[in-house]
Protein backbone atom coordinates (compact mmCIF):
# COMPACT_ATOMS: atom_id res chain seq x y z
CA UNK A 1 0.00 0.00 0.00
CA UNK A 2 1.27 3.44 -1.44
CA UNK A 3 0.77 6.09 1.26
CA UNK A 4 2.20 9.27 -0.43
CA UNK A 5 2.09 9.82 -4.34
CA UNK A 6 3.91 12.99 -5.82
CA UNK A 7 2.76 14.20 -9.02
CA UNK A 8 5.24 16.59 -11.14
CA UNK A 9 4.54 17.62 -14.36
CA UNK A 10 7.66 18.30 -16.17
CA UNK A 11 8.49 19.99 -19.52
CA UNK A 12 11.92 20.22 -20.77
CA UNK A 13 13.21 20.32 -17.31
CA UNK A 14 16.40 18.74 -18.23
CA UNK A 15 18.38 21.61 -16.15
CA UNK A 16 16.37 20.73 -13.02
CA UNK A 17 15.80 17.32 -12.84
CA UNK A 18 19.03 16.38 -10.80
CA UNK A 19 18.35 19.37 -8.30
CA UNK A 20 14.82 18.45 -8.13
CA UNK A 21 15.97 14.80 -7.16
CA UNK A 22 18.62 16.10 -4.63
CA UNK A 23 16.23 17.56 -3.02
CA UNK A 24 13.21 15.85 -2.96
CA UNK A 25 14.46 12.46 -2.69
CA UNK A 26 15.76 12.91 1.05
CA UNK A 27 12.81 13.96 2.48
CA UNK A 28 10.49 11.33 1.07
CA UNK A 29 13.54 8.75 2.54
CA UNK A 30 13.12 10.94 6.05
CA UNK A 31 9.57 10.71 6.28
CA UNK A 32 9.50 6.59 6.92
CA UNK A 33 6.12 6.33 4.86
CA UNK A 34 5.81 3.99 1.28
CA UNK A 35 5.74 6.61 -1.16
CA UNK A 36 6.00 6.88 -5.14
CA UNK A 37 7.07 9.69 -7.48
CA UNK A 38 5.17 10.02 -10.47
CA UNK A 39 7.26 11.98 -13.43
CA UNK A 40 4.91 13.33 -15.79
CA UNK A 41 6.61 14.26 -18.89
CA UNK A 42 4.15 16.58 -20.96
CA UNK A 43 6.09 15.90 -24.24
CA UNK A 44 9.67 17.11 -23.67
CA UNK A 45 11.75 18.04 -26.59
CA UNK A 46 14.76 17.73 -24.17
CA UNK A 47 16.40 14.90 -22.39
CA UNK A 48 14.11 15.08 -19.48
CA UNK A 49 12.69 11.58 -19.72
CA UNK A 50 16.08 9.97 -20.56
CA UNK A 51 17.57 11.59 -17.38
CA UNK A 52 14.63 9.90 -16.05
CA UNK A 53 15.11 7.12 -17.05
CA UNK A 54 18.49 6.86 -15.64
CA UNK A 55 17.56 7.55 -12.49
CA UNK A 56 14.84 5.18 -11.98
CA UNK A 57 17.81 2.49 -12.14
CA UNK A 58 19.03 3.66 -8.89
CA UNK A 59 15.35 4.77 -7.32
CA UNK A 60 12.97 2.12 -7.35
CA UNK A 61 10.18 4.19 -6.01
CA UNK A 62 10.28 6.97 -9.05
CA UNK A 63 7.45 6.16 -11.95
CA UNK A 64 8.06 7.77 -14.91
CA UNK A 65 4.67 8.41 -17.46
CA UNK A 66 5.61 10.14 -20.26
CA UNK A 67 2.97 11.64 -22.64
CA UNK A 68 2.80 11.69 -26.25
CA UNK A 69 2.66 15.36 -27.08
CA UNK A 70 2.60 18.48 -25.04
CA UNK A 71 -0.53 19.21 -23.53
CA UNK A 72 -0.16 21.74 -20.49
CA UNK A 73 0.71 21.79 -16.89
CA UNK A 74 -3.12 21.60 -15.69
CA UNK A 75 -3.54 18.84 -18.10
CA UNK A 76 0.03 17.06 -17.46
CA UNK A 77 -0.57 17.34 -13.65
CA UNK A 78 -4.42 15.04 -14.53
CA UNK A 79 -3.03 12.72 -16.06
CA UNK A 80 -0.36 12.15 -12.83
CA UNK A 81 -3.37 12.79 -10.24
CA UNK A 82 -5.24 9.53 -12.54
CA UNK A 83 -1.97 7.39 -12.26
CA UNK A 84 -1.27 8.16 -8.48
CA UNK A 85 -1.99 5.29 -6.10
CA UNK A 86 -1.32 6.94 -2.88
CA UNK A 87 -3.42 7.36 0.25
CA UNK A 88 -2.27 11.04 -0.04
CA UNK A 89 -0.88 12.88 -3.01
CA UNK A 90 1.17 16.35 -2.93
CA UNK A 91 1.20 17.88 -6.43
CA UNK A 92 4.71 19.65 -6.53
CA UNK A 93 6.59 21.54 -9.97
CA UNK A 94 10.30 20.21 -10.58
CA UNK A 95 11.54 24.28 -10.53
CA UNK A 96 12.07 24.10 -6.78
CA UNK A 97 10.26 27.02 -6.04
CA UNK A 98 8.24 25.05 -3.77
CA UNK A 99 10.45 23.10 -1.52
CA UNK A 100 9.85 19.51 -1.11
CA UNK A 101 11.08 19.88 2.43
CA UNK A 102 7.34 21.00 3.13
CA UNK A 103 5.74 18.23 2.03
CA UNK A 104 6.40 16.31 5.69
CA UNK A 105 5.13 19.67 7.21
CA UNK A 106 1.96 19.25 4.97
CA UNK A 107 1.71 15.22 5.31
CA UNK A 108 2.05 15.96 9.52
CA UNK A 109 -0.73 18.88 9.11
CA UNK A 110 -3.46 16.49 7.29
CA UNK A 111 -3.29 13.86 10.14
CA UNK A 112 -2.92 15.82 12.89
CA UNK A 113 -5.75 18.26 12.24
CA UNK A 114 -7.66 15.14 10.01
CA UNK A 115 -8.25 17.85 6.94
CA UNK A 116 -8.38 16.46 2.91
CA UNK A 117 -6.94 19.27 1.75
CA UNK A 118 -3.23 20.97 2.81
CA UNK A 119 -2.28 24.18 0.88
CA UNK A 120 0.92 25.39 0.39
CA UNK A 121 0.88 29.15 1.11
CA UNK A 122 3.63 31.09 -0.10
CA UNK A 123 4.15 33.71 2.83
CA UNK A 124 7.37 35.80 0.66
CA UNK A 125 7.34 36.06 -3.20
CA UNK A 126 10.49 38.44 -3.20
CA UNK A 127 12.25 35.99 -5.36
CA UNK A 128 9.45 36.55 -8.72
CA UNK A 129 9.90 39.54 -10.37
CA UNK A 130 7.74 42.47 -10.04
CA UNK A 131 5.72 41.46 -12.97
CA UNK A 132 5.12 38.13 -11.76
CA UNK A 133 3.82 39.25 -8.35
CA UNK A 134 1.57 41.88 -9.84
CA UNK A 135 0.19 39.75 -12.75
CA UNK A 136 -0.42 37.04 -10.03
CA UNK A 137 -2.16 39.50 -8.02
CA UNK A 138 -4.48 40.78 -10.47
CA UNK A 139 -5.51 36.64 -11.56
CA UNK A 140 -6.45 36.08 -7.84
CA UNK A 141 -8.22 39.30 -7.16
CA UNK A 142 -10.41 38.81 -10.38
CA UNK A 143 -10.49 34.96 -9.37
CA UNK A 144 -12.07 35.85 -6.02
CA UNK A 145 -14.45 38.11 -7.53
CA UNK A 146 -15.69 35.91 -10.38
CA UNK A 147 -15.16 32.37 -8.90
CA UNK A 148 -15.89 33.02 -5.27
CA UNK A 149 -13.88 34.57 -2.07
CA UNK A 150 -12.25 30.59 -0.67
CA UNK A 151 -9.72 31.66 -3.86
CA UNK A 152 -6.12 32.01 -2.02
CA UNK A 153 -4.27 34.04 -3.61
CA UNK A 154 -1.25 33.11 -2.42
CA UNK A 155 -1.61 28.99 -2.88
CA UNK A 156 -0.86 27.43 -6.33
CA UNK A 157 -0.41 24.29 -7.41
CA UNK A 158 1.80 22.64 -4.47
CA UNK A 159 -0.80 21.08 -2.29
CA UNK A 160 -1.53 17.70 -0.75
CA UNK A 161 -4.81 15.99 -1.19
CA UNK A 162 -6.74 12.65 0.24
CA UNK A 163 -7.84 10.23 -1.64
CA UNK A 164 -11.30 11.22 -1.76
CA UNK A 165 -10.58 14.44 -3.37
CA UNK A 166 -8.34 13.02 -5.67
CA UNK A 167 -10.72 10.31 -6.56
CA UNK A 168 -13.65 13.34 -6.72
CA UNK A 169 -11.09 15.27 -9.21
CA UNK A 170 -10.54 11.88 -11.39
CA UNK A 171 -14.68 11.60 -11.90
CA UNK A 172 -14.86 15.48 -13.29
CA UNK A 173 -15.63 15.51 -16.56
CA UNK A 174 -13.69 18.53 -17.31
CA UNK A 175 -11.59 18.65 -20.43
CA UNK A 176 -9.44 21.27 -19.12
CA UNK A 177 -9.67 21.45 -15.49
CA UNK A 178 -7.87 24.65 -13.35
CA UNK A 179 -7.10 22.72 -10.34
CA UNK A 180 -5.83 25.55 -8.17
CA UNK A 181 -10.02 26.34 -8.53
CA UNK A 182 -11.34 23.38 -8.49
CA UNK A 183 -9.90 22.25 -5.33
CA UNK A 184 -10.69 24.58 -3.42
CA UNK A 185 -14.28 25.27 -4.74
CA UNK A 186 -14.88 21.47 -3.89
CA UNK A 187 -15.44 22.18 0.08
CA UNK A 188 -13.38 19.51 1.59
CA UNK A 189 -11.66 20.59 5.11
CA UNK A 190 -8.47 22.37 4.75
CA UNK A 191 -5.72 23.84 6.36
CA UNK A 192 -2.60 25.92 5.46
CA UNK A 193 0.86 25.72 5.43
CA UNK A 194 3.16 28.75 4.57
CA UNK A 195 7.08 28.36 2.96
CA UNK A 196 9.01 30.61 1.28
CA UNK A 197 9.44 30.45 -2.09
CA UNK A 198 12.64 30.24 -3.50
CA UNK A 199 14.15 31.27 -6.93
CA UNK A 200 14.11 28.54 -10.28
CA UNK A 201 16.95 26.11 -9.99
CA UNK A 202 17.40 26.07 -13.50
CA UNK A 203 15.76 26.57 -16.92
CA UNK A 204 13.35 28.76 -17.94
CA UNK A 205 9.66 29.44 -16.47
CA UNK A 206 7.15 27.56 -18.57
CA UNK A 207 4.17 29.86 -17.73
CA UNK A 208 5.13 33.02 -19.92
CA UNK A 209 2.37 35.79 -20.26
CA UNK A 210 0.90 33.85 -23.12
CA UNK A 211 0.60 30.76 -21.14
CA UNK A 212 -0.89 33.14 -18.38
CA UNK A 213 -3.19 34.58 -20.76
CA UNK A 214 -4.62 31.18 -21.60
CA UNK A 215 -5.03 30.39 -17.87
CA UNK A 216 -6.80 32.95 -17.67
CA UNK A 217 -8.89 32.54 -20.07
CA UNK A 218 -9.49 29.01 -19.14
CA UNK A 219 -10.11 29.68 -15.26
CA UNK A 220 -13.00 32.64 -16.19
CA UNK A 221 -14.99 30.22 -18.94
CA UNK A 222 -14.38 26.74 -16.65
CA UNK A 223 -16.08 28.79 -13.47
CA UNK A 224 -17.68 31.54 -14.23
CA UNK A 225 -20.86 32.86 -16.47
CA UNK A 226 -20.06 36.05 -15.82
CA UNK A 227 -18.73 36.79 -19.26
CA UNK A 228 -21.75 36.03 -20.49
CA UNK A 229 -23.24 38.20 -17.98
CA UNK A 230 -21.09 41.43 -19.33
CA UNK A 231 -21.75 40.22 -23.23
CA UNK A 232 -25.50 40.28 -22.19
CA UNK A 233 -24.92 44.14 -20.41
CA UNK A 234 -23.17 45.24 -22.87
CA UNK A 235 -25.65 44.18 -26.21
CA UNK A 236 -28.18 46.49 -23.57
CA UNK A 237 -25.75 49.37 -23.35
CA UNK A 238 -24.98 49.53 -27.35
CA UNK A 239 -29.01 49.59 -27.54
CA UNK A 240 -29.63 52.63 -25.15
CA UNK A 241 -26.80 54.30 -27.29
CA UNK A 242 -28.47 53.68 -30.25
CA UNK A 243 -31.85 54.95 -29.16
CA UNK A 244 -29.91 58.22 -27.92
CA UNK A 245 -28.59 58.39 -31.67
CA UNK A 246 -31.76 58.00 -32.99
CA UNK A 247 -33.41 60.31 -31.00
CA UNK A 248 -30.41 62.81 -31.79
CA UNK A 249 -30.51 62.02 -35.19
CA UNK A 250 -34.34 63.02 -35.55
CA UNK A 251 -34.42 66.05 -33.45
CA UNK A 252 -31.78 67.37 -36.08
CA UNK A 253 -33.61 66.61 -38.97
CA UNK A 254 -36.36 68.27 -36.88
CA UNK A 255 -34.53 71.14 -36.52
CA UNK A 256 -33.36 71.53 -39.90
CA UNK A 257 -29.87 71.57 -38.90
CA UNK A 258 -27.42 71.10 -41.47
CA UNK A 259 -25.65 67.90 -40.69
CA UNK A 260 -22.98 65.61 -42.38
CA UNK A 261 -23.92 62.52 -40.66
CA UNK A 262 -20.81 60.42 -41.67
CA UNK A 263 -19.35 61.55 -37.95
CA UNK A 264 -22.16 60.06 -35.92
CA UNK A 265 -22.35 57.23 -38.59
CA UNK A 266 -18.78 56.04 -38.58
CA UNK A 267 -18.67 56.37 -34.62
CA UNK A 268 -21.77 54.50 -34.23
CA UNK A 269 -20.71 51.20 -36.69
CA UNK A 270 -16.88 51.22 -34.98
CA UNK A 271 -18.68 51.38 -31.21
CA UNK A 272 -21.71 48.64 -32.28
CA UNK A 273 -19.03 46.57 -34.65
CA UNK A 274 -16.45 46.61 -31.19
CA UNK A 275 -19.42 45.56 -28.37
CA UNK A 276 -20.48 42.55 -31.04
CA UNK A 277 -16.75 41.20 -31.40
CA UNK A 278 -16.45 41.65 -27.82
CA UNK A 279 -19.44 39.37 -27.24
CA UNK A 280 -18.87 37.05 -30.01
CA UNK A 281 -15.61 36.34 -28.95
CA UNK A 282 -16.79 35.65 -24.94
CA UNK A 283 -19.81 33.69 -26.55
CA UNK A 284 -16.78 31.47 -28.70
CA UNK A 285 -15.02 30.66 -25.44
CA UNK A 286 -18.08 29.02 -24.00
CA UNK A 287 -18.88 27.43 -27.57
CA UNK A 288 -15.71 26.35 -27.96
CA UNK A 289 -15.62 24.15 -24.73
CA UNK A 290 -19.00 22.84 -25.74
CA UNK A 291 -17.61 21.47 -28.91
CA UNK A 292 -14.47 20.05 -27.51
CA UNK A 293 -16.84 18.11 -24.74
CA UNK A 294 -19.07 17.03 -27.50
CA UNK A 295 -16.06 15.28 -29.22
CA UNK A 296 -14.97 13.13 -26.34
CA UNK A 297 -11.52 12.76 -27.69
CA UNK A 298 -9.67 11.90 -25.16
CA UNK A 299 -7.69 15.13 -23.13
CA UNK A 300 -4.32 13.34 -23.02
CA UNK A 301 -2.61 9.83 -24.17
CA UNK A 302 0.37 7.88 -22.79
CA UNK A 303 3.04 7.03 -24.56
CA UNK A 304 4.25 4.58 -21.32
CA UNK A 305 3.99 3.78 -18.30
CA UNK A 306 7.29 2.44 -15.80
CA UNK A 307 4.72 1.08 -13.78
CA UNK A 308 3.40 -1.35 -16.59
CA UNK A 309 4.96 -4.68 -16.68
CA UNK A 310 4.60 -5.24 -20.65
CA UNK A 311 6.36 -1.29 -21.20
CA UNK A 312 9.82 -2.33 -22.85
CA UNK A 313 12.54 0.15 -21.32
CA UNK A 314 12.78 3.22 -24.06
CA UNK A 315 16.37 3.14 -23.95
CA UNK A 316 17.55 -0.53 -24.57
CA UNK A 317 17.08 0.17 -28.18
CA UNK A 318 14.20 -2.20 -28.80
CA UNK A 319 10.70 -1.12 -29.93
CA UNK A 320 8.71 -0.17 -26.93
CA UNK A 321 5.43 -2.68 -26.60
CA UNK A 322 3.31 -0.54 -24.70
CA UNK A 323 0.83 -2.48 -22.29
CA UNK A 324 -2.96 -1.36 -23.93
CA UNK A 325 -4.10 -0.93 -20.18
CA UNK A 326 -1.32 1.73 -19.66
CA UNK A 327 -2.82 4.54 -22.66
CA UNK A 328 -4.74 6.28 -20.56
CA UNK A 329 -7.53 7.90 -22.17
CA UNK A 330 -8.77 10.53 -19.65
CA UNK A 331 -11.62 8.06 -18.67
CA UNK A 332 -12.42 4.69 -17.65
CA UNK A 333 -12.05 1.88 -20.38
CA UNK A 334 -15.69 -0.46 -20.66
CA UNK A 335 -15.04 -3.66 -20.03
CA UNK A 336 -15.22 -5.74 -23.15
CA UNK A 337 -17.82 -8.48 -23.59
Amino acid sequence: MVTLSVVTPMFNEREAVDHFVARLRPALDGLGEPYEVIAVDDGSSDATVSRLMQLRVDWPQLRVVALRRNVGHQTALRAGLKAARGEYVVSIDADLQDPPETIGEMLAAARSEQVDVVYGVRSDRSTDTVFKRNTAGVYYWMMRRLVGPWVSDQAGDFRLMSRAVVDVLNDLPEPRPVYRLVVPSLGFSSTEVSYVREERVAGETKYPLSRMIRLTFDSITGFSASPLKIATWLGLLSFLLCVVLIVTGLVAWGSGATVPGWTSLYIAVLLLGGVQLVCLGLLGEYVGRIYAASQGRPAYLVAFDTASARTAHPMSGGPISVDIDAVELGREREPIA
